[in-house]
């Protein structure tokens, strides 16, 4: 019996099709992100994003439908995917709800904001009211998780009575507000010549130090 050359598939070497076909869309939803955030939704175009992950155009709507659905893969992949841990995190939390927070914060940067897919914040922002089906998506897949996940974890400190809130739905923003800050000063003007720039670690801690303790001095504090 011959012995399989390279291009012979074994159960150990799977065929360089094989390998190329399940390849595909992550390549495709790499390049897909890159183009998103460069260019923006609208002006990203399948054919370019085709031609980066070096297939054809008809082979990506063999994956994808259309722009919409591979705009879902993309964050699917890039940002819901982390819904499930993070989620696993809180329930096996066992530390102060200050920490938690501190923890989200920072979680939050390290999985999403550091990447390429911090970029699609602004893109959203910019681009979000031109595209009803996309938002909807993004508003059920992502805002609506995340809202969930940080009203479990101030609902946690309200009832270990360690923080005292007056009111949860708009308390939730709050934790969001500073990192959509970060993220937009990252792709807008974080990105020119005279940038202003920030620490991502510094710019965090002190949120947190601000969100947890308020701007107004504690009477034990002040001597009163």
């Amino acid at each position: 019996m011959p012995s399989p050359t390279p291009d012979t598939p074994t159960d150990e070497q799977p065929s360089r099709r094989g390998r190329r076909k399940e390849a595909r869309p992550g390549e495709l939803i790499e390049a897909a992100l890159d183009l998103f955030v460069e260019k923006g939704f609208a002006a990203a175009r399948v054919e370019e994003i085709a031609a980066r992950a070096g297939v054809s155009k008809g082979t990506l709507f063999l994956y994808y439908g259309s722009k919409e659905e591979l705009f879902k893969a993309v964050v699917r992949h890039s940002i819901i995917d982390c819904f499930a841990e993070w989620n696993e995190q809180f329930e096996a939390w066992q530390g102060s709800s200050a920490e938690l927070v501190r923890m989200c914060l920072n979680a939050w940067w390290d999985r999403i904001g550091t990447t390429r897919a911090s970029g699609i914040t602004k893109l959203m922002f910019s681009e979000a009211q031109n595209f009803p089906d996309v938002v909807a998506f993004y508003e059920r897949e992502v805002i609506a998780p995340c809202h969930s996940l940080l009203r479990r974890v101030l609902e946690r400190g309200l009832a270990r009575g360690e923080f005292a809130i007056a009111d949860i739905d708009y308390a939730i923003y709050t934790l969001v507000a500073p990192m959509i800050f970060l993220v937009l000063h990252k792709h807008s003007l974080g990105c020119g010549a005279g940038r202003m720039p920030i620490d991502p670690q510094r710019y965090i801690a002190a949120q947190a130090v601000t969100l947890l303790r308020g701007l107004c001095v504690r009477p034990a504090e002040s001597g009163q």
